[in-house]
């Protein structure tokens, strides 16, 4: 893979990339990708496609989860997309965007004669109301839960002074044009516009079913009428129903899509969670694909003549480590001396990792991020396999046989670990064999792992990211910028590193495209000598579809779309 370009920040730039993207966008939707099938392709038809879980739910603004967002993607649209198998932003209801001088105000130019699946006009009112309808989240809907992503990029809401948003405005113009301001420079906008949770929704229906209303609690939410039975975008397939009690999502054909036509007639995706379930129902006949192959099972699926449809590389797996400096928490003291987690990074052996855990294609990782990001430093500190280099940092840190509460997570399979169980227990003999005890602790994925991890019970544990749009903040300052530090349950432990936190915000405020890759070079160099856990390798996880399916191009991002599929005879 190649580096990605850098996308540029002045208003001349700006005005030509986005300009050169619409062509993009246009030549993307017109053409499919993928595998070749058997036969003639033809329009029409129904696809059933296993995911690996339910959807959370289906108002994208409250998701957070890869599997809400596979079915928001193919019913929702936002101003922007990604680029067909790629990871950078083009235009979708937004024909090309501008950015003034100083980076605080984009005006976005709209797609015409386009529709909500009800009949509701899009246009430049419909999308200051989804903007405003975020910013003025109350109660259970500012929870972290409900809206992670809107905080992720925007901060704070009107409701919460304390914490401010970078979001200032929208204002339409005119009936096509949009314009948004912003409070300050981050290097997220306007890229972060190609996350499903920035879909533009139907006004009328977020209205009408009273979209903002959820209740319960922040750890159990429950979702109003709208999140379940209505969701309503622009997309090229409309939501016919969800079957909750057999886990299965029915979408059908647009026929009213203001581009171009799905060929499918009918999209059902149903939860398969069990990853040999989903071999055997594909092999079975009784589905055309799956998601999250099991790399042991590639070659025997292209022997039977499906077609395996390898992703690039767009992710994280890492050691996490709960050895937060702050005073009070929970880490575990031992993780608080840098060479004990020093000795932890020399024990490990990702070479072999990536050669007999994960698919042909996966890379070791030296830092938190991919090489395809604008912003990764080769220049790192690194810790190559060392097992008597492990030893010796133990035993000048006097930590010789330190008991470490290992956490992995049982009944799933994610992008950058496909098996769980055969990752601990590979990394959990390099830790015996440098001089640690390991606790084992296998907990179902969601939602006992997931809150064992985030609540600090775990000393070490296995985690990972898939990007959600290239940009490096979203990766290393997912992880660590303060914001995600500053309290005990955050995942890495709290700890502090003023000089790594400045060093994320300053990157993520600077305006210019090569002083902004600088600084993040620089905040990856600096996390690498603070060791907050072990990047371990980037994987190229892969679904695989029948020998008759075609045009499904796999994304980086995991972030594929149906509409250019079709099934021949």
């Amino acid at each position: 893979m190649q580096r990605r370009p850098q996308r540029a920040l002045a208003a001349s730039a700006a005005a030509l990339t986005a300009v050169t993207l619409a062509a993009c966008a246009s030549s993307d939707r017109d053409t499919g990708g993928g595998g070749e099938g058997g036969g003639e392709a033809r329009s029409g038809g129904t696809m059933v496609f296993g995911a690996t879980g339910d959807p959370a739910m289906l108002d994208p603004a409250f998701g957070s989860d890869g599997e809400t967002f596979r079915v928001s993607r193919q019913v929702f649209e936002g101003l922007l997309g990604n680029e067909l198998g790629g990871t950078d932003p083009v235009p979708e209801l937004a024909e090309d965007w501008e950015v003034s001088e100083d980076g605080l105000e984009y005006t976005f130019n709209l797609q015409q004669g386009v529709q909500f699946h009800d009949g509701t006009n899009f246009n430049a009112e419909a999308v200051c109301f989804n903007f405003d309808r975020w910013y003025n989240f109350e109660g259970l809907a500012t929870s972290p839960s409900a809206s992670y992503y809107y905080q992720a990029v925007f901060g704070g809401f009107a409701s919460t002074p304390d914490t401010p948003s970078i979001y200032e405005s929208c204002e339409a113009t005119d009936e096509n044009t949009a314009v948004i301001r912003l409070t300050q420079v981050t290097s997220k906008f306007p890229a972060a516009l190609a996350l499903p949770a920035f879909s533009i929704q139907s006004p009328t229906a977020l209205q009408e079913y009273d979209a903002d209303n959820l209740s319960g609690a922040e750890d159990a939410l429950a979702y109003p009428e709208y999140a379940l039975e209505h969701p309503t975008g622009t997309g090229p397939f409309r939501f016919e129903s969800w079957d909750r009690g057999n886990g299965q999502v029915t979408l059908v054909r647009n026929e009213d899509y203001w581009g171009e036509p799905a060929l499918l007639d009918e999209l059902i995706i149903r939860t398969i969670p069990d990853g040999n379930t989903r071999r055997q129902e594909l092999q079975a006949g009784s589905i055309d694909g799956y998601d999250f192959v099991a790399p042991a099972d590639y070659q025997s699926l292209q022997d039977e003549g499906h077609q395996v449809l390898v992703r690039d590389p767009f992710n994280i797996l890492y050691l996490g480590f709960n050895g937060g400096n702050v005073p009070g928490t929970s880490a575990n003291p031992a993780l608080q001396d840098p060479r004990v987690r020093q000795a932890i990074a020399h024990a490990i052996d990702r070479d072999t990792i990536v050669s007999s855990l994960l698919p042909e294609g996966a890379e070791a990782a030296i830092e938190f991020m991919p090489p395809t990001v604008d912003g990764y430093a080769e220049d790192v500190t690194t810790y190559d396999h060392d097992p008597n280099r492990a030893r010796q940092l133990l035993q000048e840190a006097g930590a010789e046989g330190t008991t470490l509460r290992f956490y992995y997570p049982t009944e799933v399979s994610r992008p950058y670990l496909p098996d769980p169980a055969a990752m601990f227990q590979v990394i959990s003999q390099d830790l015996t064999d440098a001089g640690f005890t390991i606790e084992p602790v296998a907990l179902p994925w969601n939602p006992d792992y997931l809150n064992a991890v985030q609540s600090g019970q775990a000393d070490i544990h296995l985690l990972g990211w898939t990007g959600d749009y290239n940009d490096a903040y979203n990766f290393i300052g997912t992880f660590f910028a303060e914001a995600s530090n500053n309290q005990a349950s955050a995942e890495f432990g709290a700890f502090s590193a003023p000089e790594i936190f400045q060093a994320l915000a300053r990157a993520d405020q600077e305006p210019d495209p090569a002083a902004r890759t600088a600084l993040y070079q620089e905040a990856n160099r600096l996390i690498m000598d603070y060791l907050p856990g072990v990047p371990i390798s980037h994987s190229p996880p892969a679904l695989v579809v029948a020998e008759n399916v075609t045009g499904l191009e796999p994304s980086p991002l995991t972030a594929e779309v149906f509409s250019t599929v079709s099934i021949s005879e």
